[in-house]
């Protein structure tokens, strides 16, 4: 672990010294902690948790017209000192950009994982839709190809090595429309299909628009894994809307597994935006799980962003 804080170190500080005109170099990051009380099922305790915090590299190198070099290293910080692993990885990946689109090699998360836009208010805490359904993959060896918009519309795949033999190549495709952070447009949405990702066959589909002061969303799931067993059918629906600086915030998830438990989970939840780098919020989140324990998490936290 120490070999991996030294290249993460030595990787920022060289950052900082590349000629200015070799490269477009931006160093970035999120701190975001909770102390909050949480019931994982077990029983009530409180704790100070480090929700997805990390710090990162990115940047593009113009090679010549129409042509760059795209890349990225990022990686997850344990803010809250529970984990033996300070340092772990996130995205990692070098590619070409052009008129013809994009191309990367490396570490990503999976295009059907990246299909869901913002739909999921509460990202990264524990709320988060990868606790109810699958395909929140990022993975390694992984070829990422996302083509121009034309109208609106992106094709985009990924194609996951087997890496070993007697292994199975994944493949992770979806057709896309708008702007996922409704800037450029009123409307994203996208279809996107996993074939034998972790073991799971999956569909799924998604909306996200504004109307009014509002900013609404849908997201349905099949899965089943690849032995035909495993099936669910579920959705997410979210919420959101805006009063100054202040942000108020709701999602409802439901699971139904053919054969086994229904989970659902509902969450509420406040953003207070102290600047644009920096907010306070607080949230509230139950699970509903049939032949299982419930589970809650109450939170209030900072996050700030550079």
């Amino acid at each position: 672990m120490k070999l991996s804080n030294r290249v993460l170190t030595l990787a920022i500080c060289s950052a900082f010294t590349l000629p200015a005109m070799a490269a477009n170099v931006d160093i970035y990051g999120k701190a975001n902690l909770t102390l909050q009380s949480s019931d994982d099922g077990d029983g009530q305790f409180t704790e100070i948790k480090s929700n997805a915090s990390r710090i990162g590299l990115k940047g593009t190198h113009a090679l010549n017209d129409g042509l760059s070099v795209v890349y990225k290293a990022e990686f997850q910080v344990d803010m809250d000192g529970d984990s033996d692993d300070n340092f772990t990885d996130r995205n990692q990946y070098v590619g070409l950009k052009g008129h013809f689109g994009e191309v990367l090699l490396g570490k990503n998360d999976t295009i059907l994982k990246q299909s869901q836009g913002k739909i999921d208010l509460f990202n990264d805490l524990n709320a988060d839709i990868k606790n109810l359904f699958k395909g929140e993959n990022r993975l390694g060896d992984t070829l990422t190809y996302k083509s121009p918009k034309i109208n609106g519309f992106q094709f985009a795949g990924t194609y996951i090595a087997e890496d070993e033999v007697d292994a199975e190549d994944g493949y992770s495709l979806g057709l896309f429309y708008g702007d996922k952070g409704l800037k450029k447009s009123k409307v994203f949405a996208s279809i996107a299909v996993d074939n034998d990702v972790k073991g799971y066959d999956i569909t799924r589909a998604t909306v996200q628009g504004k109307v009014g002061g509002f900013v609404l969303g849908a997201m349905y799931q099949n899965q089943e894994s690849d032995d035909g067993s495993a099936e669910m059918d579920g959705f997410v629906l979210s919420a959101k809307y805006a009063l100054d600086k202040v942000v108020l915030k709701a999602q409802y998830q439901d699971a139904d597994h053919d054969g086994s438990d229904d989970k659902t989970g509902a969450s509420v939840g406040l953003d207070y935006r102290l600047a644009k780098s920096t907010k306070l919020f607080a949230f509230y989140t139950a699970f509903d799980i049939d032949n299982a324990e419930d589970k809650d998490y109450l939170a209030i936290g900072i996050e700030y962003k550079f």
